[in-house]
């Protein structure tokens, strides 16, 4: 590894900005490329105007609705950022960002405290082992009891939450507290809180801690190891404040994320694995340049002039605009005509990115979210551990008002789904049981509401939606059997085939099995497909109300065939109407489908939940 490509990583550093709406996580962001110097002056969600909600409707909404990355330049320091929308239906967004990332930042609106998606976030940092930084914004306003708010973070988030900077002049400054050992705050003390803090450090490692004890303080200057080592372990997650607004508190948090927070080499390896079926091992990947690359997709773009872009963080080896790489399992390579890397809407052309690096590469069909990029076939079984996606649930049958435009919506949604890892669509009814419905899935109605927004401005078109169609199912609950002759004659060659069977209940979820039983060919074993097929088609179709048959046994016993008579089709009729008597004496049911979940709330929240509950059969 060359000594200029060693530094050069050594000076990137990638954070993703996470937390809940509201927070100010876009502002904040606007205020940290204008103190770099990015942009003459931060936006406003209002003006439409900030650099990372650049999409015509997150401009409307005044709200993130996707990640978009930024990058700007302190202290000789290249800071790679990901902005995430808050709302949690949007989870599907941010998550993928911490993939991306070696620094959490969780942003907290001082107003609000701690919200459900704060909590969400920095749950999901701390299990990808990500560096944490709590950044409490907006502490301009008034009224506030930021005192309160810094205890509600210890007790939610831990006691290794520990302030590197206090609010001071009424939140128009912070007061360092980590390189200061004394100054003026608006509360606590200076000196308190870079005691505790140089405490929380050196407890890493014994040797500081025999210094400290003979010393009473040591420079912070001289602190750089053991900091990264409590930050990779968790042993400190530090507080700053700030206000994006006022731009209290900016330029130290620009500091922060430049002299502590970690580059590629310092904080936790990803945790990629190696290996096919139910046991892979860990794979030690390493922010070297001179080693094969491996690459990861976080996030997939439908770029109207661009094609379908695939953004990713390169944690191992140099992707070269020209090059060659491979994605996943394909044997094929692709060549890396263009190399961009993203500054809100605008696409940059790079000759190259190195272990940290946001980039982006174009007009690749094969790509996919979470796809791990190599140039060494031998690579071609590594996969970033992934993460744990909630499920989407909040169904909408849609369909084109437009008879004839069917492929092209489908297209449309597969697009989206492509985008968002928590979207999901299904066709539903097939089989012709319950009717045909396009279905889509999202985390909820603001989800959907956002989806169909996108499909409008796609497919250029109206669309109809409708609640999907319960998937209702029929079982049986006992035992029972079912008997029918089928015999046709009509001058020429005739029908005839003759079956007995048996339905038997099996527990939930057993789905169906069929039990050949006939003894002394009764029923020939070149008809017994034929007993299948008819019997399959009556459980497709159901018994009582339209709905598929599950969770059941079919034993066919006995039976009669004819030498002559006796074909396919009818046997096909006799199992199909034999089912069809057999479950109507098993005592039939229909069944409805029921989700599992769970709730965490505030405590104060427990009543109007269990009521909400209560009221939709839960």
């Amino acid at each position: 590894m060359s000594a200029s490509l060693d530094s050069r990583v050594s000076a990137i550093r990638t954070v993703a900005l996470v937390g809940p709406a509201g927070a100010g996580k876009t502002l904040l962001l606007d205020a940290l490329l204008a103190h770099a110097g990015v942009i003459p002056q931060a936006g406003s969600t209002e003006r439409g105007n900030t650099v990372s909600d650049h999409d015509p409707l997150e401009k409307r909404l005044g709200h993130s609705l996707q990640s978009s990355l930024a990058h700007f330049t302190h202290g000789g320091v290249r800071i790679h950022a990901i902005d995430t929308p808050g709302a949690p239906d949007l989870v599907g967004q941010a998550l993928p960002a911490l993939e991306a990332a070696d620094t959490a930042i969780v942003v907290i609106n001082a107003v609000n405290g701690i919200e459900m998606m704060a909590q969400r976030m920095l749950a999901a940092a701390r299990e990808r082992w990500l560096t944490r930084l709590i950044v409490v914004n907006r502490i301009d306003c008034p009224d506030l009891d930021l005192p309160a708010l810094l205890t509600q973070i210890r007790e939610v988030f831990g006691k290794e939450c520990l302030p590197l900077n206090l609010p001071a002049e009424g939140g128009q400054r912070v007061a360092d507290c980590f390189f200061a050992a004394s100054g003026e705050a608006d509360f606590s003390s200076v000196a308190e809180a870079h005691r505790a803090l140089v405490e929380q450090v050196v407890e890493v490692d014994a040797d500081f801690v025999e210094r400290y004890l003979a010393e009473g303080d040591i420079d912070p200057r001289e602190l750089h190891a053991p900091l990264e080592q409590a930050l990779r372990e968790g042993h400190l997650v530090p507080v700053c404040f700030c206000s994006a607004k006022t731009a209290a508190g900016i330029p130290e948090l620009l500091s922060v994320i430049e002299a502590l927070m970690p580059n590629p080499a310092e904080g936790n390896p990803p945790p990629f694995l190696e290996g096919k079926g139910n046991e892979p091992r860990p794979y030690p990947a390493a922010p070297d340049p001179a080693r094969h690359v491996l690459a990861h997709v976080f996030k997939i773009v439908a770029d109207p002039y661009l094609g379908k872009m695939g953004v990713m963080r390169v944690h191992q080896g140099r992707i070269a605009k020209g090059g060659l790489l491979f994605v996943g399992h394909a044997r094929k390579p692709i060549r890396v005509a263009h190399l961009f890397m993203l500054q809100g809407a605008r696409h940059i052309d790079i000759d190259e990115a190195l272990p940290g690096d946001l980039c982006a590469i174009a007009k690749v069909d094969d790509i996919a979210f979470d796809a791990v990029l190599h140039d060494a076939q031998e690579d071609e079984h590594i996969f970033l551990k992934p993460l744990d996606f909630p499920m989407p649930v909040h169904g909408l049958a849609i369909s084109p008002a437009r008879r004839g435009d069917e492929q092209k919506l489908w297209d449309v949604l597969a697009r989206l789904v492509d985008e968002d890892p928590c979207l999901r669509i299904e066709q539903a009814g097939h089989d012709g049981t319950f009717g045909h419905q396009t279905l889509v899935y999202g985390l909820g109605e603001l989800h959907l509401r956002l989806l169909l927004e996108r499909v409008r401005e796609l497919y250029r078109g109206e669309v109809v939606t409708e609640p999907p169609r319960i998937a209702y199912r029929e079982t049986v609950s006992q035992a029972a059997e079912g008997h029918y002759r089928h015999k046709k004659q009509s001058g020429g060659a005739g029908q005839f085939g003759e079956v007995y069977l048996r339905v038997e209940p099996l527990e939930r979820g057993a789905g169906f099995e069929f039990v050949d039983a006939v003894k002394g060919g009764t029923i020939p074993g070149q008809f017994m497909p034929a007993v299948e097929k008819g019997v399959r088609q009556a459980c497709a179709s159901g018994v009582i109300a339209g709905y598929p048959l599950v969770d059941l046994r079919v034993v066919v016993f006995d039976g009669k065939h004819h030498s002559v008579d006796s074909k396919e089709i009818a046997f096909v009729t006799a199992g199909r109407r034999a089912l069809v008597e057999a479950v109507r004496a098993a005592r039939p049911l229909v069944l409805e489908p029921i989700v599992q979940v769970e709730i965490t709330a505030p405590e104060h929240g427990i009543g109007d939940i269990t009521g909400d509950l209560a009221s939709r059969r839960g």
